[in-house]
């Protein structure tokens, strides 16, 4: 049984943290294989001094508070972020509030009272890239000049790339964007997946012989619209579908909308909470001119998803459990 993901947060009282931890130190957006690459040094650090390793995190995404007023796509939310770090071997993370405080707080105060005084950190990992503290001053530079004198470990990771492009949370949300799948996988590991609660919809599904589960994503969601052959989780269980997100230009052209027709299931899914995951890239949204070119397109559509999921059996992001 694996051991339980701690999440410490700014309420956490001081005497519930254990000092000591090792800390990859992001914001993590996706958890993506240059996040990987610094949780792996940290875990690395804390195996050769006997240490937990926790991430180190901030919520809302610090450009959220910076910019309130732009739409912000982000890869994971909150709790999807934490539940792939707790897939990562991580012991836990620690979440902190991005306000105007911590906006303002000198990077020199952040190591000594955040990093040293109430977390007590052995060791810290970070990204090439990673800044913090008031006019994103500290920096990898600032921390290797300053743990010798805290008597701290620092490991500096470089970035990642692939086929000569830098892995970055921007760059896969531009992969999202454009419908290149493949590259959104290879850059995160593992498919990208999003979580959501099934919701009542116009039943039209059902009467075309395809009945849907239809989750709404968040406003910001940049992925492409078409259909995307998907792999579904409902707690431990797998469920293979194909998916339309989109505005429905056949019937009424609304609001974007996720629609899951899952292959060979039967069941009542309203209210449910499923975990969907991308795995493949069948086609753009279209409009058709008759319901029969509709059913004939997605049956069609039903076969090419089959097709690619049965290429790809085990695809699916590894999560933990969170509290």
């Amino acid at each position: 049984m694996a051991p339980q993901f701690t999440v410490i947060r700014d309420t956490t009282p001081d005497s519930l943290i254990s000092k000591g931890a090792v800390v990859a130190m992001g914001n993590f957006d996706g958890v993506h294989l240059g996040h990987r690459a610094v949780i792996a040094a940290a875990l690395e650090m804390g195996r050769t001094h006997g240490r937990p390793a926790l991430a180190l995190t901030f919520e809302p995404h610090p450009r959220r508070f910076f910019s309130p007023n732009t739409p912000q796509f982000r890869l994971t939310d909150e709790r999807a972020k934490l539940r792939l770090l707790a897939g990562t071997g991580l012991a836990g993370a620690v979440v902190m509030t991005f306000d105007k405080a911590r906006a303002g707080t000198s990077a020199q105060d952040f190591i000594h009272h955040e990093l040293i005084g109430r977390l007590g950190v052995s060791g810290i990992a970070v990204g090439y890239d990673f800044h913090f503290g008031k006019g994103r001053v500290g920096s990898p530079s600032l921390l290797v000049n300053e743990a010798p004198r805290l008597g701290i470990e620092v490991d500096v990771q470089p970035h990642v790339d692939i086929d000569e492009r830098p892995v970055s949370s921007s760059a896969i949300r531009t992969a999202l964007a454009e419908g290149l799948l493949d590259e959104a996988t290879t850059m995160l590991g593992a498919p990208w997946f999003i979580t959501g609660e099934v919701i009542h919809g116009e039943k039209r599904g059902r009467d075309l012989g395809y009945p849907t589960a239809n989750i709404r994503l968040d406003a910001n969601c940049g992925l492409k619209h078409g259909i995307y052959a998907v792999r579904v989780g409902r707690g431990p269980e797998r469920l293979d579908g194909v998916a339309s997100f989109g505005r429905r230009p056949t019937f009424d052209n609304g609001a974007p909308l996720l629609e899951i027709f899952l292959f060979d299931f039967k069941g009542d899914l309203y209210g449910q909470a499923l975990d969907c995951a991308f795995i493949g890239f069948i086609r753009e949204e279209l409009k058709f001119d008759s319901l029969e070119a509709l059913i004939r397109q997605m049956d069609d559509d039903s076969a090419r998803a089959r097709a690619m999921l049965a290429a790809a059996p085990d695809a699916f992001p590894r999560l933990g459990a969170i509290d």
